[in-house]
């Protein structure tokens, strides 16, 4: 059977075809515009919000000290009156201390500049310095703080000032925006060549819509900030958190099953069982 040759398509005018791809690369271009504009307005937004929120939150603990200042200068104070006019002092000036800290971890945030102290450590050391340093606000609110270890050592290699740090800001965040007489969970174990650090709260939970961007800086959501009596923070602890742990070689997850259901963030950090095994 014979087969007829294949008919050749009409002829396509390459001028067309120029143009048609022109057009095409014209929408691309203006799509990209618009979506750059997005995020530089959105930005721009966070920058301004940021800014007040730096101004709002150094500018309340001057008022007390202010206070406390010019009582200082009337006679005939005793002592516990001056005791609880020093902690007063002391209370708003670390709470300053705490801000200015947390700008300056911002911008090595943003500029990538955290500098990391390498050293093999246990991983039960750095938690219970975390503990230390979390545990009075936890009491004050009269929360539950429940602690797994596993049955030996644990070990990391890491900076041991660094690692407290993101844990001590996972279990303040979890404490901030969790309900008095609530729980906080910390669990710690050994998953094969990675150490996984759990925490978790049966506190307000976050949105689903909060979750992607949790971790970025600045970025607080909504529903926590109307939770929060007292300061909310700048939205910049769990930043801190991802690029620490990050720096690390771990990985860090936020999760939640939604509002007033808590939340739970699990970080993953490589495991240096040699180091153990050649000190043996």
């Amino acid at each position: 059977m014979l087969s007829l040759p294949e008919q050749p398509g009409p002829a396509v005018d390459p001028r067309l075809r120029d143009l048609r791809e022109a057009n095409a690369q014209l929408v691309i271009a203006a799509l990209n515009a618009q979506e750059l504009e997005a995020k530089a307005e959105h930005a721009h937004t966070q920058q301004i919000r940021f800014l007040a929120m730096v101004a709002h939150e150094l500018r309340n603990p001057l008022t007390p000290i202010r206070t406390v200042s010019l009582l200082l200068n009337h006679a005939g104070l005793d002592k516990p009156q001056l005791a609880r006019l020093q902690g007063i002092i002391e209370r708003q000036v670390s709470h300053i201390s705490r801000l200015i800290d947390d700008l300056l971890d911002g911008s090595r945030v943003s500029a990538g500049k955290f500098q990391l102290k390498r050293c093999v450590m246990e991983m039960s050391d750095v938690l219970d310095a975390a503990v230390q340093m979390c545990k009075p606000a936890m009491d004050k609110r009269h929360q539950r703080l429940v602690v797994s270890l596993p049955v030996g050592p644990v070990c990391v290699e890491g900076d041991a000032v660094r690692l407290t740090q993101v844990f001590s800001n996972l279990l303040d965040n979890a404490s901030k925006y969790t309900p008095d007489e609530g729980e906080v969970q910390l669990t710690l174990e050994n998953q094969g060549p990675m150490v996984m650090i759990k925490v978790a709260d049966n506190g307000m939970g976050i949105n689903a819509s909060a979750l992607p961007y949790i971790f970025d800086l600045f970025v607080q959501d909504t529903m926590a900030s109307t939770f929060v009596q007292t300061s909310p923070g700048l939205g910049i602890g769990l930043a801190v958190v991802r690029d620490l742990v990050v720096a690390h070689g771990g990985t860090v997850v936020a999760t939640s099953a939604g509002r007033n259901l808590g939340s739970e963030f699990v970080v993953m950090l490589p495991g240096c069982g040699r180091y153990l095994a050649m000190d043996e």
